[in-house]
């Protein structure tokens, strides 16, 4: 029997474990097993992964048998997870959201995001506080208020929302606990999404009630779903990815002083940042429907593949020194956001919170540092890389 490889776990702080750089340059498409006898392929070339999540033939059906799944036991397919199905219902689905995802939608929230910054910074800095753990004072509920904000769903329900997201987004977990966690969350909108047929207010949540689930356009399963994916990828991402930009630009003194001198680096930083990041560690899933060749190597009909965004983000063939973060550099073309047809829908929201969080971050305290080494500095143990604190002071 052969045997291959894990798919690593693991992974420095800022960087993607190193055992993708190799591959990357030696066999860029190659098998990998990411539990019991379930081996993939992987793919870490830019090229390849462009290829991968734009073409057809690699369905992102989560239901079909042979998903590669990133744990054994993965409950089924709940409706209104557009983003793990192929076309119509894909198509269908996501449709009925883009009006709130524009990126004059979220121009207009722009406002709005810097006074939750402020208001944030506002608190953690209340009383003369000269400390405080990052991710719970300001890279959490950033995201969280505004997510929430958009959608209309209450925000002192974020407790509840972060348990639930924890269990369904961990690695580890048990499947019994994730099925309970997303029954759970499914209640909980089910009955909000109700509430809002019959008194809806102006957010995406009244929206879809009134305009898409009353009509008959899309069932109140599927509206639940899409709600629990907004909520759910509209905050775990940047909440991640937020703490690891700042660690990475206090390392990079002279990166962060060019932008403390020219705000207009803010926006290509931010693209910068996530390419050099990348938190969606664990690869995008696909699933041949047929053969297919990639790179000379034949994939067959039925096989999984695995898609490490973070190892094509630092395609040396496409980026120079692709280890290296540089705020002036052109990052177009990276993958943090997906790629075809099922590119994050929440794109333009995510780039505002990081660009005006960040900004106003190191504007309001520019004598911010860690007090903590980064070594001791616990990894989440999420599909979305991160740290669960992040202890700073200033002055």
């Amino acid at each position: 029997m052969t045997t291959h490889p894990p798919l690593p776990t693991i992974r420095p702080l800022l960087d993607p474990a190193p055992e993708y750089a190799k591959w990357q340059s030696e066999e860029p498409v190659r098998r990998v097993t990411i539990w019991g006898d379930n081996s993939p392929w992987l793919v870490t070339g830019h090229e390849d992964a462009r290829t991968v999540l734009a073409d057809p033939r690699f369905s992102a059906d989560a239901n079909h048998p042979k998903f590669p799944h990133t744990r054994p036991g993965a409950p089924p397919q709940a409706p209104g997870l557009f983003h793990q199905m192929d076309p119509p219902d894909h198509t269908r689905l996501r449709r009925m959201l883009i009006p709130d995802f524009t990126f004059r939608r979220i121009e207009q929230m722009e406002g709005a995001i810097r006074r939750i910054c402020d208001d944030l910074l506002d608190a953690m800095t209340d009383g003369g506080a000269t400390e405080a753990d990052l991710v719970a004072s300001y890279a959490l509920p950033l995201p969280t208020l505004a997510i929430c904000e958009l959608l209309g769903v209450p925000y002192e329900d974020h407790g509840f929302f972060r348990e639930k997201s924890n269990a369904l987004t961990s690695v580890a977990g048990d499947p019994a606990e994730a099925m309970a966690a997303r029954m759970a969350l499914y209640g909980y909108l089910r009955a909000l999404i109700e509430r809002r047929t019959q008194d809806p207010a102006d957010d995406l949540v009244s929206r879809l009630a009134t305009e898409r689930v009353a009509t008959g356009e899309a069932t109140l399963d599927e509206a639940t779903g899409m709600v629990s994916l907004l909520l759910l990828a509209g905050h775990e991402t940047t909440a991640n990815m937020f703490p690891l930009a700042v660690i990475a630009l206090l390392r990079n003194p002279a990166q962060l002083d060019a932008l403390r001198a020219d705000d207009s680096l803010w926006p290509g930083a931010v693209e910068e940042l996530l390419r050099h990041l990348t938190v969606i560690h664990s690869g995008i899933r696909r699933v041949a429907t047929e053969d297919v060749e990639l790179s000379g190597v034949r994939i067959g009909a039925g096989e999984g593949v695995v898609v490490a965004l973070q190892a094509a983000n630092r395609d040396p063939s496409l980026y120079s020194t692709p280890d290296a973060l540089d705020v002036h550099r052109d990052a177009a073309g990276h993958l943090a956001f997906g790629h075809g047809l099922h590119q994050c829908l929440g794109q333009s929201l995510a780039r505002a919170e990081l660009r005006l969080g960040l900004s106003t971050l190191f504007r309001r305290l520019p004598s911010l540092r860690m007090t903590a080494p980064e070594e001791s500095l616990a990894l989440s143990a999420s599909t979305v890389h991160g740290v669960r604190a992040l202890p700073v002071a200033w002055r």
